[in-house]
């Protein structure tokens, strides 16, 4: 930028790099003050939101939750992000393309709607990082994912849940299967695959590792990058992040809580040492604000998707983006 914008650089900002000076309680509030445009030219990161709640199984208002985390991400608008000690915005080109539209009252259409929106960003070569949203949207996710960058992809899964109950509806909305079907239609390699944070139970996980959350607490943030890295290794791996992976203590707005869960520290050291991981999409999901208590919920999900975009640009740097 040849001059500091003061104010709304979300939509006066020119260039796809740098940052502005804003009040954090005002302004236009795209995720940590990117530009807002569907403009994909010279991109590597949009993203964006899927405001969509239809596939839950208890509590309702994940739709809400990327106005939240956008919302959520002004103090990090502001400074330099922790413990990074750089602007990422200066080396890697991010921008907010809005939210997906898809007709909430057409719900069979709501897939589609969301494989060809993650197509349309992916085809001019931008990564993505998603905010849900319940977790169901992370399945059409894959599926443009895994068309772009090859089947079958690795993921790394944080979750209370495992989501791999069966179903094998073709067109059924459900926030508990997607990685059942995943695995059955070869988007996902259950063995270069892990799920960390866990503490629900299922008869069969369908072959994906994990480590879950009293493995965590007993061994500790470190032992669990470790093995992450040694599961994924250099595959192509796609990361998803349900908030619900943290114990309620640390993120009470989300649609299904489960207690004994990882915090919020333990969450973002290892987030934060996956630089090695060859990361081709993320999302971060189901923050749901209507049960959110002084936004630390939706708090946690936008340092944690800054966390994402700083492994990027670090990425992007070491010549691996």
């Amino acid at each position: 930028m040849s001059h500091t914008i003061h104010g709304d650089g979300a939509i006066r900002r020119t260039s796809l790099y740098g940052s502005s000076i804003e009040n954090t309680y005002g302004g236009v509030l795209s995720f940590m003050r990117r530009n807002y445009t569907r403009d994909l030219t010279g991109v590597d990161v949009a993203i964006s939101g899927i405001p969509f709640d239809l596939a839950v199984t208890f509590r309702p208002g994940a739709r809400l939750g990327p106005a939240a985390v956008r919302a959520a991400s002004v103090q990090l608008a502001e400074l330099k992000p922790f413990p990074w000690g750089f602007d990422p915005f200066d080396d890697l080109a991010v921008i907010d393309y809005g939210d997906c539209w898809f007709d909430a009252h057409n719900p069979l259409t709501i897939k589609d709607s969301i494989i060809e929106h993650a197509r349309t960003i992916l085809a001019s070569g931008a990564r993505m990082l998603t905010f849900g949203g319940d977790h169901y949207v992370t399945y059409p996710l894959l599926i443009a994912h895994a068309e772009k960058f090859g089947k079958p992809l690795s993921i790394i899964h944080f979750d209370a849940h495992c989501d791999t109950w069966p179903d094998d509806s073709p067109d059924s909305l459900n926030h508990g299967t997607m990685f059942y079907k995943a695995v059955k239609d070869g988007l996902i390699d259950p063995k270069t695959s892990v799920q960390v944070g866990l503490r629900t139970w299922n008869d069969d996980f369908m072959g994906i590792n994990r480590l879950d959350a009293p493995w965590v607490h007993d061994n500790g943030a470190e032992a669990a990058i470790a093995r992450i890295k040694e599961i994924v290794g250099d595959t192509p791996t796609y990361l998803t992040f349900d908030i619900d992976c943290l114990d309620p203590a640390f993120a009470p707005g989300t649609g299904t809580p489960v207690p004994g869960g990882l915090t919020t520290a333990q969450a973002l050291k290892i987030v934060r040492n996956l630089s090695d991981v060859n990361l081709v999409g993320m999302d971060v999901v189901e923050v749901s604000p209507p049960f959110d208590q002084s936004e630390i919920t939706a708090l946690a999900a936008a340092h944690i998707a800054c966390d994402l975009l700083c492994l990027l640009r670090n990425r992007k740097l070491a010549g691996k983006l």
